[in-house]
């Protein structure tokens, strides 16, 4: 019965700051951050500060922590898993696209993400942060500090200082044809197709073991413009590259003594192409604004604080 009171009380508590939070017609804040990766998250909980986004901005679907970790401070289990390359494999934890999520869920549940998901553009008019949704303004805020990590819906609070030279591509692609294997990832020397990695296809429903590739690349923003750069060329490249390590589409004809003898044809299709631009560098146009590099590691978040709390209290 204690126990009941006293996770009644908290909750109290809580309802209370989030009804002060999600109030942003016109709210003021000591400090704010601006950004959504996971390092804003991170650093939002440690500082037990509020964060503002236009877009949420998630970890790389691939992208996973080291497996030796610790996340029960979270009720997340880093299970070991092993990825299986030509001659070689690695052991990876759980994704961090999974901690982003848990984390965002804590800032929300805490009311330290008032605009949630309905904020599509924010302005900073030299007096207050403007949020808009996709027909009108929803609120203003004030504040004496602002940490940016990063938006690029959000106007006048930085300015890029250089032009921007190099991406990080993300080449998404489907296989019709040749997509059962076992392996999940290829290394390439090159910076055009540097790295394949495979995933279980979402296009098909129940148990698939058919998979989809995204082919990893860093360019330039001259060969983004060359055809041989392409989207067409960096599904070319990877069959190359794959054909080059032995590897087949399924069996098309056997010869006299049951052994294979003709394979058929990869076949792929485009899906998409995700663009990051690298090493951007920016500028802020208010003595208010703090830009934050995106270094901070889910090592160095905090396991004692209010957020963690929450956690321990509910589940």
């Amino acid at each position: 019965m204690a126990t009941n009171t006293k996770t009644k009380q908290f909750i109290k508590k809580l309802d209370k700051h989030r009804a002060c939070c999600y109030n942003i017609n016109m709210i003021h804040h000591k400090e704010i951050i601006v950004g959504s990766s996971l390092p804003a998250l991170i650093f939002a909980i440690n500082k037990s500060i509020p964060i503002f986004y236009s877009d949420f901005d998630r970890p790389f679907y691939f992208d996973c922590i080291s497996p030796k970790v610790n996340l029960d401070f979270l009720g997340l289990e880093n299970t070991p898993k092993i990825l299986k390359g030509i001659n070689k494999q690695k052991t990876v934890g759980i994704k961090k696209e999974i901690i982003w999520e848990r984390l965002l869920f804590l800032l929300s549940f805490c009311g330290y993400a008032p605009t949630s998901d309905m904020c599509h553009s924010m302005r900073y008019d030299g007096k207050s942060l403007v949020l808009n949704d996709e027909f009108s303004k929803i609120g203003e805020v004030t504040f004496d500090k602002c940490y940016y990590f990063g938006d690029k819906n959000c106007q006048n609070l930085v300015t890029q200082k250089n032009i921007t030279k190099k991406y990080l591509c993300y080449d998404w692609m489907a296989f019709n044809t040749g997509g059962k294997h076992e392996y999940d990832y290829i290394k390439t020397k090159d910076d055009f197709v540097s790295e394949i990695l495979f995933y279980i296809s979402t296009r098909r429903l129940g148990n698939s073991t058919i998979k989809d590739a995204c082919a990893v690349s860093r360019l330039t923003t001259e060969q983004l413009s060359d055809f041989d750069y392409s989207e067409t060329m960096a599904r070319f490249k990877t069959v190359y590259e794959m054909k080059e390590r032995g590897m087949r589409a399924r069996i098309s004809e056997y010869d006299e003594f049951g052994n294979p003898k003709k394979y058929k044809l990869y076949k792929t299709s485009y899906i998409k192409r995700d663009l990051i631009p690298i090493n951007d560098e920016y500028k802020p146009l208010s003595e208010k604004v703090v830009i934050k590099k995106n270094k901070y590691k889910i090592t160095d978040l905090s396991k004692e604080n209010v957020f963690i709390e929450t956690l321990r209290k509910l589940f």
